[in-house]
């Protein structure tokens, strides 16, 4: 066995796809501790900058005062708390859905509600740039499953498609690219050959839309276009966990199907309250999404003769082609004191390996001004 694992690493280094983690000592925020150094970084998700919130963590402490740590069991035994059952009713408002399902991550999410509501005899149709965890979901179901990388071709495959129910899956935001999905067509095309559509908003909620209620709210959908939203609580939230929202029937179907939220243990009480004292700001304090789109907006004027993608969130990757280049790029810039992690296959198709730079409402236009200028010396032919 150790030499099977040996040469299963060894061939992750030649091909230039071995991961090293980064271990820092510091809160979450633009500037990390790491062997006692100061580094700039550009590559976390908590986009409005709540992770290290001060009031997020008495949050926390209060939670702990009255529910303890552990949440002690599944939901359904002695786990679901009045915490949980408050959180769940505020993200259903803020949602603007019927009801809401909270999971321990958003892995878990996407694979309780797909493999709960499809099987053998039904199909799924998943983006090719859709997050890993929504095609290992897929794949548990049983479902006939079909990628498509364009609406032509997403229609192509639900024309032909003879199955029982059909799943339309989309990311909101797709989270290596920093586009938004094409959510019009999609719900244009689930109507024309009576599919249902998914949205994994886990890039949008918090950041896209006049709101920040993400790319359901940019588009003006609702429950009967997207009868399944599912979001995390780790990014613009800047703590943990996920949900499902939709109607009051899809809830109670997946209470009682979705493997993934009946076998596992709740989160704990306390996380939950620091949740929803981070879904309160994010209601109450606007700027902070106002701040995060005019940083957006700056960095690309500011890095217009850089090989950009086009986006318009807080994702701004920047291709560079094979996987050494991006990995020189990425060293090259830690050398300066920059953080920017380099994302190679088979995160991303083969040809497409990039740096994925994200903003955050912390950042200022300074610190954008130093990225921007590492950026041009190093990247060759920029």
């Amino acid at each position: 066995m150790q030499q099977f694992l040996n040469s299963l690493l060894q061939q992750r280094k030649q091909d230039n796809l071995y991961r090293i983690r980064q271990t820092h000592s510091s809160i979450q925020s633009p500037i990390l501790s790491i062997n006692g150094q100061a580094y700039l970084s550009f590559s976390s998700n908590d986009y409005l900058g709540l992770a290290s919130d001060n009031r997020l963590k008495i949050a926390w402490q209060d939670g702990a005062e009255k529910y303890g740590i552990g949440s002690g069991a599944s939901h359904l035994i002695t786990g679901h708390t009045l915490a949980h059952q408050a959180l769940e009713h505020e993200l259903a408002l803020y949602t603007k859905r019927e009801r809401t399902l909270l999971f321990s991550t958003g892995y878990m999410a996407n694979l309780g509600v797909v493999t709960a509501l499809l099987g053998r005899h039904d199909s799924v149709f998943l983006d090719r740039l859709n997050h890993a965890s929504l095609v290992d979901a897929a794949k548990l179901s049983l479902a006939k499953m079909y990628r498509y990388s364009d609406m032509q071709t997403l229609e192509y495959l639900l024309a032909k498609s003879t199955s029982n129910h059909k799943l339309i899956i989309t990311d909101g935001v797709f989270s290596m690219d920093g586009k938004i999905a094409n959510l019009p067509k999609i719900v244009e095309l689930a109507k024309v050959y009576n599919a249902w559509v998914m949205v994994d908003d886990a890039h949008g909620l918090g950041v896209i839309g006049e709101t920040g209620r993400g790319t359901v709210e940019l588009y003006n959908f609702g429950v009967t276009e997207v009868p399944i939203l599912m979001g995390t609580l780790g990014k613009s939230f800047g703590v943990f966990g996920a949900f499902i929202a939709g109607s009051k029937l899809l809830i109670e179907t997946l209470i009682q199907l979705a493997r993934s939220y009946i076998y596992t243990t709740a989160l704990p009480p306390a996380l939950i309250e620091s949740v929803r004292k981070s879904l309160a700001i994010i209601i109450e304090e606007s700027w902070r999404q106002k701040q995060l789109q005019g940083l957006i907006s700056y960095f690309r004027e500011q890095a217009v003769s850089l090989p950009l993608m086009e986006s318009c969130t807080p994702i701004q990757p920047i291709i560079l082609g094979d996987s050494i280049t991006a990995l020189t790029v990425s060293k090259e810039l830690y050398k300066r004191g920059i953080m920017v992690t380099a994302i190679r296959p088979p995160t991303v198709p083969k040809g497409t390996a990039r740096l994925r730079i994200t903003l955050s409402t912390l950042h200022t236009k300074e610190q954008v001004d130093r990225l921007i200028t590492a950026l041009m010396e190093i990247i060759p032919n920029h």
